[in-house]
């Protein structure tokens, strides 16, 4: 019993050095500065879905959008990812999955996955990241409808 108590009262002391309390967070949660870059970037991307998805839910209804870190690219050829895959130069910044079957035998929806690092890379600053994921997702969003990036784009 008495050891027990001992390892508590020393347990404590290492955690409450020099009388200082415990360390908390340095910004409040409601500050846009304590997201994490990948919230602000998931932030971003509903931004920029929300006007195109108002404009076209009906033919949306049957769409999932996703974000990942960065492509699977362990093959050499980037043209073996499939068709729907956005490409800047060799390098993939998002893909159109379509309509498919999982390896469970699963139905899947279609969904666009958008690459964070690759998009984060090639913008200059925050707006432009903002500019060029709208740009990626009305790109994927048409090719999904099959229609023109203009036609989604419009007024």
């Amino acid at each position: 019993m008495g050891t027990t108590r001992s390892f508590r009262s020393r347990h404590r002391r290492r955690r409450d050095r020099r009388g200082r309390g415990l360390r908390g967070p340095l910004l409040p949660s409601s500050l846009p500065a304590a997201s994490s870059r990948s919230e602000q970037f998931d932030a971003l991307v509903v931004e920029a879905l929300e006007p195109i998805e108002s404009r076209w839910a009906d033919d949306l209804a049957m769409l999932d959008v996703a974000v990942d870190e960065v492509p699977d690219v362990r093959r050499p050829d980037v043209r073996g990812l499939g068709e729907g895959v956005l490409l800047d130069g060799a390098v993939p910044l998002s893909r159109l999955v379509p309509v498919g079957v999982d390896r469970n035998g699963v139905p899947t929806r279609a969904r666009i996955v958008l690459y964070r690092r690759p998009l984060e890379a090639r913008a200059k600053d925050p707006a432009d990241l903002a500019d060029l994921i709208n740009e990626v997702l009305i790109e994927q969003v048409a090719t999904y409808l099959g229609v023109d990036p203009e036609v989604i784009d419009g007024p």
